[in-house]
């Protein structure tokens, strides 16, 4: 086999990434997860995957069996992912299948936690916020004039409803971000190993559907309509939409500003430059609104004439 060692050494990565979970180093290793399983799934045919994954399940299996089950939670985005490289499907296609198999996983947890153990998300991201911000509380009473530091039961719960109702768009984001990185390791590692896959379409030809205009406008109306409940489905529709639009319209305005520096000649830092006040500034995701709703990259090209 052509890869053997290479194989070997990637199940090796696997290894590792897995027992890192029980330490400190997880915040970060956990990112990169999904990597060594795609690259194997990817470059391997069925029968030599389980011959590399086998030894690592075991090994992980003698020391805890919860290992065996992050193991099989973090191969499953990842045999998906791989099998859209092996179809040689394009980039996004194969991201957003990465980010539907991960967030699908989310959900899944969060059932089976719900039916099977009777965890309540609310009650414990409320404990959670509660044991986060006791050491202000405490300071705040052991001195009068740090007692704007502390926060009320009722400041504790306004923020953890809060939170739970964001928690489907970080659960999103999150699950797309994780997608991306993955894809943004593995394809260069694939095409070293002589195994080309398609690579994301460049900045400046982003394009998004128009109709993303018309779903603001109608999130726009739920969030007049009932952006004043407290609860229920449609406030959690209000907490969630509009800001994912948002970031989209974010992603469609970097996109129109790489657009306008590659037609200017000019460096590519420059773009870069741009992006950061758009990523950082709330309100320059019209940008992307802008420059879906009315032809601006024609009137860049025309005046560059």
């Amino acid at each position: 086999m052509k890869f053997r060692w290479t194989s070997v050494a990637w199940s090796i990565v696997y290894l590792l990434l897995l027992l890192s979970l029980s330490t400190p180093l997880l915040i970060i290793t956990t990112l990169f997860m999904f990597i060594p399983a795609v690259v194997l799934f990817t470059t391997l045919n069925t029968k030599q995957f389980i011959v590399h994954l086998v030894p690592v399940l075991l090994i992980v299996a003698l020391i805890s069996p919860v290992y065996v089950l992050l193991a099989v939670y973090f191969l499953i985005p990842a045999l998906v992912m791989g099998r859209w490289y092996k179809k040689r499907a394009s980039a996004m296609s194969t991201i957003l299948a990465g980010m539907i198999a991960i967030l699908g996983e989310y959900l899944l947890i969060l059932l089976l936690g719900t039916v099977l153990f009777n965890f309540d998300l609310s009650t414990y991201v409320n404990d959670m916020m509660h044991t986060a911000l006791a050491p202000l509380n405490d300071l705040s009473t052991a001195n009068p004039l740090m007692s704007d530091l502390g926060f009320t039961s009722e400041d504790v719960s306004t923020i953890s409803y809060l939170t739970v109702q964001i928690i489907p768009m970080t659960l999103i984001v999150s699950a797309f971000l994780l997608s991306v990185i993955t894809h943004s390791v593995v394809r260069p590692i694939l095409n070293s190993m002589e195994y080309a896959v398609p690579k994301l379409k460049p900045a400046r030809e982003w394009r998004l559907p128009r109709s993303l205009i018309w779903y603001y406008l109608i999130g726009v109306v739920i969030t007049l309509l009932f952006g004043g409940l407290e609860s229920g489905f449609m406030s959690m529709i209000t907490a969630n939409l509009l800001p994912l639009l948002r970031i989209v319209f974010k992603i469609q305005a970097i996109g129109f500003l790489f657009f306008l520096v590659y037609e200017r000649k000019w460096s590519k830092a420059v773009a870069l430059l741009l992006s950061i006040p758009v990523i950082l500034f709330p309100g320059l995701w019209i940008i992307g609104v802008i420059d879906l709703a009315m032809p601006l990259r024609q009137l860049v090209t025309k005046s560059k004439r």
